[in-house]
């Protein structure tokens, strides 16, 4: 069998991990990859985000499923050309892309699905958004509608602040395109949790629910990054809960697009707040989340290329029944254990930062320490940094504790110019 991964992100090693690790015996093909996919997949020097070009080739080597992981290309339709030719993809269409390429679109979807999500408004015009946040009482939250590579989302405290972010994005292209226009919403507060689904148009089923830190600097200051770390499951979430909580979620999302002539074939990963008054959807994205894949793919007991294969298939619901699957029980499909992944970044990260620095010290993967990859890449046989998220350390224990542990043993004995980790990833869930 011949799998492709699309992307090169650590999101796209933890998937080129668990593929390897199949009862299917892939022959695992990277496009671009990065230097920890190198011993696993054969790295493929193309731009995922030249589609047509990508879909070409994957007609011509004839590939039995594509993994697409970011976000762009899926965007962009290469799911619609891969199917266009007859051929199966793991990812949504450009249509269903929709769910986070257009924030406005999916704010308006939660709204009609009945999805509980904070009180917004879309904008176009800098004009009608100031007057808007002056005549609004702060906070405000003010969001490129459009892809900004996790970074496009701004909380503003005072008035003041919510009309610069308004004005950047509208008037000063801050976010692009992207940025043209913005949805502004009320500032939620309470603990956040990412829920990841995978979605066959029909059926889903749920993998384990984990928790991002998104801010640069230890407790949660500094600016948003794509993301410094996760861990997985949540002991502050009771099973019951988080049933309720995922039953208010994807059901009704799943039947509005159903009913939009939207068929959803992929991973639907929605990112909610457990506000005072209950679960509230932040935003969706279509595609698994970076890093919440290095700390849930490794806590898995079943066969992931089997599910994303029945996924692009159109099969999973046949496969939830012939295994006695429920789509809300995530415990059918994990192991009893924990995971903590903390990110290494280049200093300068999310800004400007050097590239090509040696690694040393990268630990081997073992039953309680597994290095994922992001911004790296391999020159003379040595490991070099080749963006701003470098490594990604994944942790296992029976306990969460024990997982904090051991990511924090390992990723200290990383070293590289400048490398920089917030110290507190998982070390606060209260």
């Amino acid at each position: 069998m011949k799998v492709l991964i699309v992307g090169s992100g650590g999101r796209e090693h933890a998937l080129a991990w668990a593929c390897s690790r199949s009862n299917l015996k892939p022959s695992i093909i990277c496009v671009p990859g990065n230097g920890g996919t190198i011993p696993i997949a054969h790295n493929l020097d193309k731009n995922p985000e030249d589609i047509s070009q990508l879909a070409d080739f994957i007609k011509r080597e004839r590939i039995d499923l594509t993994i697409i992981g970011p976000e762009a290309p899926l965007v962009s339709g290469l799911a619609d050309k891969i199917t266009g030719n007859g051929q199966l993809v793991f990812g949504p269409s450009a249509l269903a892309s929709r769910m986070e390429g257009s924030k406005a679109f999916s704010k308006k979807a939660l709204h009609e699905a009945g999805v509980p999500t904070a009180d917004f408004q879309v904008f176009t015009d800098f004009q009608s958004a100031r007057s808007f946040i002056e005549s609004t009482p702060s906070p405000l939250v003010i969001k490129a509608s459009g892809l900004a590579a996790g970074k496009g989302v701004i909380i503003c405290d005072t008035k003041d602040l919510a009309v610069a972010a308004a004005e950047g994005m509208l008037t000063r292209d801050a976010f692009g395109a992207s940025g043209r226009k913005i949805v502004i919403e009320e500032c939620l507060t309470g603990k956040e949790i990412s829920l990841l689904a995978l979605v066959d148009g029909t059926d889903y089923i749920l993998l384990p629910p984990s928790r991002d830190h998104k801010r640069a600097l230890d407790f949660d200051r500094g600016p948003n990054t794509g993301g410094m770390g996760a861990y997985a499951p949540l002991d502050d979430i009771s099973s019951e809960e988080f049933s309720e909580i995922a039953k208010q979620v994807f059901p009704p999302i799943l039947k509005w697009m159903a009913d939009s002539g939207i068929n959803y074939q992929g991973c639907l990963f929605a990112g909610i707040m457990l506000t005072p008054t209950g679960p509230s959807v932040l935003e969706f994205n279509c595609r698994f989340g970076d890093p919440e894949t290095q700390a849930v793919l490794p806590l898995l007991n079943y066969d992931i290329l089997e599910l994303m294969l029945s996924v692009a298939e159109s099969r999973l619901g046949k496969v939830m029944q012939s295994e006695g699957f429920i789509s809300l029980l995530w415990e059918q499909i994990s192991k009893v254990q924990h995971s903590v992944c903390v990110v290494a970044v280049a200093d300068g990260y999310p800004g400007s930062y050097k590239k090509d620095i040696p690694i040393d010290g990268l630990p081997d993967e073992n039953d309680d320490v597994i290095p994922f990859h992001a911004g790296t890449a391999v020159h003379d046989n040595k490991l070099l940094t080749s963006g701003g998220r470098v490594l990604a350390i994944t942790g296992l224990g029976d306990t969460h504790d024990d997982a904090v542990k051991r990511a924090y043993q390992a990723i200290e004995e990383v070293k590289f110019e400048s490398i920089r980790y917030r110290r507190d990833i998982g070390r606060s869930i209260t």
